[in-house]
């Protein structure tokens, strides 16, 4: 009997000892990867924890490989005989697979949610972004062992190495340090391959957030790097034009490792929301970018952009052309007569590949491989291709596409995960309208939301449910939809956190068991951060408030997951923990910090980095 792909892959995880409560109901693919002659694409479905084979010439899957974990990034080797992949878990893991069998081969070890594996040109060093752990592991093929693991900003999650290997561009997903400035963006750091250090890093233009992919173009001239472009420094009083949320293309020239220009993606009256995947056509001719809130994608004309931007004064933000409204940056007609927008069959799409005169994109949600022709005119050039039966979406699973659909706001400007990718904080502030004008405050995670209540910085609104039907209504400036709103609750209400880089082998170091005493009797955090989720979902004046905000009571936020939610307080000023009890606890009404050691403070703050 020929069982099917998600039954085969139930008995391999029971048989490798994994406790497993079901098969996977969708594929959720996600990477994807092609042999240099396009004649075979390799796709990691995420949820179904597979890879699936697919040959481009009959568009259909011909294999699937189980895995132990859900796949998020794969890498190929030039005979296209070994893949490697990376999967998505705290004691990451990058397997090394046999490509026509789907052997695994080997098993390494490295970080905390391991993303991009990239292959030296000699194929002897793999590079790993992991991303929790806030570095880029340099992994030595023949042993097996990392080599060294290099710090960079915050959760990289893409990479990018140049043709002759000494120079690795890694993407930083989000931007770190205090939040209550007039500057933050994310970063691309640059590290030396011969150095094994950063020797530069490649500031975006202010508010360039949510960073996914990267590519270099066929020459290896350049850099493309899509981004969410946050206009945080204005009230979110309307969306049109962009007034909360652009999406742009940043450029960065890669000899010079200087960013040159960064453009807009979005239409004058519509967005083109939350730009995930790129690629460049073989030939050079294209750049193509995956939206991923509004289905579609957009393939430029390279040249054309080039010649265009000729005439354009580099980025540079201390000239005032920054500022004009006819910098490509603020221009949302720049792109109009050299780029197609097509919209997909499927929905979500995330990664994609450029190969001869089509492209093909994961569809995340649809569980299919979009199939589109860069040469409009032929037939049927566009089209999604199943990778198999999918089950009717539950409501969690529809909450999901929903959560991540700009389909919900007006123009499409924005989706819910566009101010909280993945669920959780954007690391910037926002100053929304519930309570007054002038006054910004950090984004929030939604780990525990509906588990918290009351709901928001200031406890505004009484429960989670009624913040999400406010957010559709206020923030995406539509109608709140019940049947959606009530999804996106069963989807908040299923998250899970995820557990603590701080942990020592899933455990709590022995600093953090002295920082949870210290936490519990000595400080005193325990009065407010208590029970299951660590608030007593209680409001306080903890005397953060500026003079402004003077005598405010905020919310006690949950501390689970508190390692990935910097800059803290209410309005992100205090880009480290260590800086929230340092700094900014004034006569210890944050807790009862200020007799404590520095060692026990490091102690305590370990602690509670853990949880």
């Amino acid at each position: 009997m020929r069982l099917k792909p998600y039954y085969r892959l139930f008995l391999f995880m029971l048989a490798c000892g994994t406790v497993v409560a079901e098969p996977a109901l969708y594929s959720s693919p996600l990477p994807l990867v092609a042999d240099q002659r396009g004649e075979v694409i390799y796709v990691g479905e995420k949820t179904a924890q597979q890879i699936a084979r697919i040959i481009p010439r009959t568009g259909k899957p011909d294999k699937r490989y189980p895995l132990p974990a859900q796949p998020n990034g794969l890498a190929l080797s030039n005979d296209g005989k070994k893949l490697y992949v990376t999967v998505e878990e705290p004691a990451g893991r990058v397997y090394g697979i046999d490509a026509d069998s789907g052997e695994i081969l080997l098993t390494i070890k490295t970080g905390h949610t391991p993303m991009a594996p990239t292959l030296s040109p000699d194929e002897k060093t793999l590079y790993v972004c992991n991303r929790f752990n806030n570095n880029v592991a340099i992994i030595d093929l023949a042993s097996g062992e990392t080599l060294k693991t290099i710090p960079v900003v915050r959760e990289p999650v893409a990479l990018a190495l140049t043709r002759d290997g000494q120079f690795l561009f890694v993407a930083n997903h989000l931007p770190t340090g205090a939040a209550n400035v007039d500057h933050m963006t994310s970063v691309i750091n640059v590290i030396d391959t011969k150095k094994q250090a950063v020797v530069k890093s490649i500031p975006l233009p202010n508010g360039a957030i949510d960073l996914r992919e990267m590519t270099l173009s066929p020459d290896g001239k350049f850099l493309y790097i899509p981004s969410i472009f946050a206009r945080f420094l204005v009230p979110t009083t309307q969306i049109e034009r962009g007034w909360i949320n652009t999406h742009a293309l940043n450029i960065i020239d890669v000899q010079r490792q200087k960013l040159l220009h960064t453009v807009l993606l979005d239409d004058i009256d519509r967005g083109a929301a939350n730009p995930w995947g790129v690629a460049c056509s073989p030939d050079n001719k294209y750049i193509v970018v995956a939206h991923s809130a509004t289905h579609e994608i957009s393939i430029i004309d390279r040249a054309a952009l080039m010649e265009k931007l000729a005439g354009v004064p580099e980025h540079d933000a201390t000239r005032k052309f920054e500022e004009r409204a006819d910098n490509p940056m603020n221009n949302l007609s720049f792109l109009y007569d050299i780029r197609r927008r097509v919209p997909l069959k499927g929905n979500g799409p995330r990664n994609l590949v450029v190969l001869k005169n089509r492209v093909y994109v994961t569809e995340y949600f649809s569980g299919s491989i979009g199939v589109v022709a860069l040469d409009p005119t032929l037939k049927n050039n566009v089209r999604s291709v199943s990778l198999g039966p999918q089950k009717a979406m539950n409501t969690v699973r529809k909450g999901e596409m929903y959560f991540n659909d700009a389909a919900l706001c007006f123009q499409q400007w924005q989706s819910c995960s566009t101010c909280h990718p993945d669920a959780r904080t954007d690391a910037v502030n926002w100053d929304l309208l519930n309570d007054g004008i002038g006054n910004p405050k950090s984004t929030k995670s939604l780990l525990l939301s509906h588990a918290t209540p009351p709901v928001m910085i200031t406890g505004i609104r009484p429960d989670a449910e009624t913040a999400v039907r406010a957010g559709i209504r206020h923030i995406q400036f539509a109608p709140a939809s019940e049947e959606k709103a009530s999804a996106i609750d069963a989807f908040l209400k299923s998250i899970q956190p995820i557990s603590s880089p701080y942990f020592v082998e899933g455990k709590l170091s022995e600093a953090a068991l002295r920082g949870k005493k210290i936490f519990e009797e000595e400080s005193s955090c325990i009065y407010c951060h208590s029970g299951t989720y660590f608030t007593d979902m209680q409001k306080h004046d903890v005397g953060s408030g500026t003079e402004r905000e003077k005598g405010v009571e905020f919310d006690t936020p949950t501390l689970v997951e508190v390692w990935r939610t910097a800059p803290y307080l209410y309005d992100g000023r205090a880009a480290t923990m260590k800086s929230t009890f340092q700094t900014f606890n004034l006569n210890d009404r944050h807790g009862h910090t200020s007799q404590l050691t520095e060692k026990e403070l490091d102690d305590l703050i370990e602690y509670v980095l853990s949880l």
